[in-house]
């Protein structure tokens, strides 16, 4: 469903995107091209700061918003999702919140509050909240990271997993071009 917010802002969605029709998008959001937006996704740009504005939701060129995927912000703070970027199913993104390009996003991840540096892989059941991920950081499934301090421990990531993170946004791509076929044949 796609729908205006309170403002009155209403979704700009490229004619390339791919928006399963169960998926909410509402307000003032911005999906770039070849994007894929899973069943159940809900992106909403509609709560406004002090002074009655809001920054956009913003879904970069050839990214997947895979199924239950929430993506919202607090007080009209920009959410900005990188390009070639995974946010796989049931993840909780946000706002105010920066995600780079290449950026693979675990089921049931939550980030808030945080940026993602490009090339980055957040894995499966972690929270990313207040602080700031380098470039090509490693989050292991289920870590909490709420500081720079809490990355001491953390590693690069490896060829392997970003071989991983780019097949799931390559698999994603095809689905865009699989659903948009469909769409001409109902």
């Amino acid at each position: 469903m796609i729908r205006k917010n309170p403002s009155g802002d209403i979704p700009q969605i490229h004619e390339s995107a791919y928006v399963d029709q169960t998926a909410i998008i509402c307000g003032k959001i911005i999906i770039e091209e070849n994007v894929f937006v899973g069943p159940y996704a809900v992106i909403r740009a509609d709560e406004v700061d002090e002074n009655g504005q809001m920054e956009p939701v913003i879904i970069g060129a050839n990214s997947n918003i895979q199924d239950g995927v929430v993506i919202h912000s607090k007080a009209g703070g920009l959410v900005q999702i990188g390009k070639f970027t995974s946010i796989a199913h049931r993840s909780i993104v946000h706002g105010p919140c920066v995600v780079g390009d290449h950026v693979f996003i675990g089921f049931n991840s939550v980030l808030f509050n945080c940026t993602i540096g490009e090339r980055s892989v957040v894995r499966h059941n972690s929270v990313v909240e207040g602080c700031e991920i380098p470039a090509g950081f490693y989050i292991p499934s289920t870590t909490n990271i709420h500081s720079s301090s809490d990355l001491a421990n953390i590693q690069q990531v490896t060829p392997q997993t970003a071989d991983f993170s780019e097949s799931v946004a390559r698999a994603n791509h095809e689905l865009v071009k699989g659903y948009k076929k469909l769409q001409n044949e109902f």
